[in-house]
Parts: structure tokens; C-alpha cells; sequence
């Protein structure tokens, strides 16, 4: 029977280190049994032994994720994004928990795409998020090994440069900063002025301040030498703070809108 044939394929699958399967894949494998596939995945969702991402594409559950009823995102995300056949890179929060700096929750995730957006996926028990980005270059991106393949993540000065891109998004600069404090610790000054050199002006200006802050000399060097070839508008530090007064800083040419607090 085509129930049981497909419970046997799922199980091929795990045992070749991949936890997850499209509807496509299925209907090429069984034929365009529509109402008998649908059948079983409905039964198998009901079990808690498959889970529904995007419309077309499932994440097998194994036993020891019964009781969860979803996988770490690093799991699937791949696989899920080659299904869509989109771009991406696991960023923000979420890569900077990979390079050991914050405590990010494995059923959260931050996934950057290029344009167009795609809808945020929010359930009980998983919640990515997708942030938009014209581009980037593949060389800011490694590779990280899971327990089901890869996972392509921002490097630590890509991440670290997001954070402040997205700061007003993400929770706020002060959010952000003990992040920062940790992720220093893993920057290279030539590739942070590198992947910079790319970034809007107001990222540099901020982060070239944030890092003054943290005493990171050595890393504010290439920004400011990136900042004295361009002609900079004066912006507030803090996008996530109504009150746009405070005091000038004549250096990184902010508006310091923002008390940071810092350990």
C-alpha cells in the first residue's frame, strides 16, 4: 500500500542523514496520487512524526524530537531553502550562537534572503525569522556541519555588522551589545573593513562607535580610514529610540540619541 510505502521512504531518508521531504519529491517517487499521499502525510502530521513548514515541504520528526514536535532549525533550513530556491545565510542572533558568543534558543532563527521577502514562519514551537538583503558575497559566508549536512552562516564580522543593521529589528542596540562583547573576541580587522566597505554609511559610523566603545582601537581603524574617503550625513546612533537629541559625536558624526550600557 502507498501508506506504508511512503513510511518506508521517509525512514531511507533519515537513514541517509536527511530530515526532510517536498511533495514533489513524493509524487515523483509514487505517482500523482494525490489523495492517498495527502492521506498520509495528514496521518503521519496527526502522529507528530512529520511537520509542515512551507506548503509542499516537511521535516521528518525522529523519536528523541517526538515530544517537541519540530527539529533545530539547523536541520532542515538547507534543505528547505534549496527547495525554495532562494539564497540565504543562518545570521544575526542565530549565527552568532554558532561562533559562541549569546545563547540563542534552537527553536528560533534569524535567516537573511535576497529579495523578495519571504513570510516569517511563527507556530509554538519553532519561529524564523527572514530579514531581506540586496546581496552579498559568498566569501563572507562559511559553512557550518550539522547533524543533517550544512549550513551556510555569517561569518563574525558579517554577523557582527548585521546586528547593527538590523539593530531597530532585533531588540535594540542594547540588546545587541553583549553579543558584540563576545563576538569581538573573533574578528579579523581586514575582513571587517572588507565586508564594511559594503554596508550603508550609518552601519559604519555606528559600529565604529560601539566598537570605540568597547576600547576595540584596532578594529575602528580600517572603518574610519572607509568613513574619511566618503562624505557621511550625521545620524542618530539609535534607530530603536523615539528621542533623536542628544550629543554630538564629532569623530563617527552621531547623534549619541542613545545611553548604552555596556559590562
Amino acid at each position: 500500500m502507498i501508506g506504508q510505502a511512503i513510511s518506508d521512504y521517509l525512514y531511507e531518508v533519515q537513514a541517509q542523514g536527511r530530515y526532510s521531504v517536498s511533495l514533489p519529491e513524493l509524487r515523483e517517487r509514487f505517482g500523482p496520487n494525490e489523495k492517498a499521499i495527502a492521506q498520509k502525510l495528514h496521518r503521519l502530521k496527526k502522529e507528530k512524526k512529520l511537520a509542515q513548514i512551507r506548503t509542499g515541504f516537511y521535516v521528518i520528526i525522529p523519536p528523541q524530537y517526538a515530544h517537541q514536535g519540530i527539529l533545530p532549525t539547523t536541520y532542515y533550513l538547507d534543505d528547505m531553502m534549496k527547495f525554495l530556491k532562494r539564497e540565504y545565510y543562518l545570521g544575526l542572533y542565530s549565527a552568532a550562537a554558532l561562533h559562541g558568543a549569546g545563547h540563542q534558543q534552537p527553536m528560533q532563527s534569524q535567516i537573511v534572503i535576497q529579495q523578495p521577502p519571504l513570510r516569517d514562519i511563527k507556530t509554538k514551537k519553532q519561529h524564523l525569522n527572514f530579514f531581506t538583503k540586496s546581496a552579498w558575497n559568498a566569501d563572507w559566508l562559511e559553512q557550518k556541519k550539522t547533524d543533517a549536512g550544512y549550513v551556510q552562516v555569517s561569518s563574525p564580522e558579517l554577523t557582527t555588522i548585521d546586528l547593527v543593521y538590523y539593530h531597530k529589528q532585533i531588540g535594540g542596540l542594547n540588546r545587541i551589545i553583549p553579543v558584540l562583547e563576545e563576538l569581538v573576541e573573533n574578528l579579523k580587522s581586514s575582513k571587517l573593513t572588507a565586508i564594511a566597505a559594503a554596508s550603508s554609511l550609518p552601519t559604519i559610523q555606528r559600529l565604529g562607535y560601539i566598537l570605540e566603545e568597547l576600547s576595540e582601537t584596532k578594529l575602528t581603524e580600517g572603518l574610519l580610514k572607509l568613513l574619511s574617503a566618503k562624505e557621511t550625513n550625521t545620524a542618530p546612533l539609535s534607530l530603536s529610540h523615539k528621542n533623536k537629541r542628544g550629543f554630538k559625536d564629532e569623530k563617527w558624526n552621531l547623534v549619541v540619541n542613545a545611553e548604552l550600557e555596556f559590562a
